[in-house]
C-alpha cells in the first residue's frame, strides 16, 4: 500500500512538472516548451502542417492504418460468418480438428503479426517525423 502511494506521488509529480513545463499560447495557437537548455521554444504547428512532407507523412500513415483496419476486421468478421452460414470450416482437417481451430488459431497469428508490423511502421513514421521537425528547425516549414 505504501508503494502505491508512493507511485502516485511521483506521477503527481511528474504531472505537475510536465505542466510547469509547456505553456500554451492559445492566442496565437502557438506551443511553447522549456527545454534543456532554459530558452523557449516557439513551435507553428499550422507551419509544420502546411508543409507537403508533412502532408504525405499524413497520408501515407492514413492510408496505412486504414487498410490493416480493413483487413483485420475482414479477417475477424469472416470467423463467424463462416462457422454460421456455411459448412466450409466444420471439415475435419486433421484427425477430429476441424477447420474453424485452425481459423480461429490463425487469427491469433494474424493479431500478433499485425502488431509487430504497426510497431515496424510506427517506428519508420517517427523517424519521418524527426525529418520534418528537422525540415522545420531548418526554416523549410515557416511563414
Amino acid at each position: 500500500m505504501n508503494r502505491l502511494i508512493e507511485l502516485r506521488s511521483e506521477f503527481t509529480l511528474v504531472a505537475k512538472i510536465s505542466i510547469k513545463a509547456v505553456k500554451i499560447n492559445t492566442k496565437w495557437g502557438m506551443f511553447m516548451s522549456n527545454n534543456q537548455t532554459g530558452k523557449s521554444i516557439v513551435v507553428d504547428y499550422d507551419a509544420i502542417a502546411n508543409q507537403e512532407s508533412f502532408k504525405a507523412l499524413v497520408r501515407k500513415k492514413s492510408t496505412f492504418l486504414w487498410s490493416m483496419t480493413v483487413f483485420f476486421l475482414a479477417a475477424y468478421m469472416l470467423l463467424p460468418i463462416l462457422t454460421s452460414y456455411t459448412t466450409i470450416l466444420h471439415q475435419k482437417v486433421l484427425g477430429e480438428v476441424t477447420g474453424v481451430w485452425f481459423y480461429a488459431g490463425g487469427l491469433f497469428v494474424m493479431t500478433w503479426s499485425l502488431c509487430h508490423l504497426y510497431v515496424a511502421k510506427a517506428n519508420s513514421y517517427d523517424k519521418e517525423a524527426q525529418a520534418i521537425i528537422a525540415e522545420y528547425e531548418n526554416g523549410g516549414g515557416r511563414r
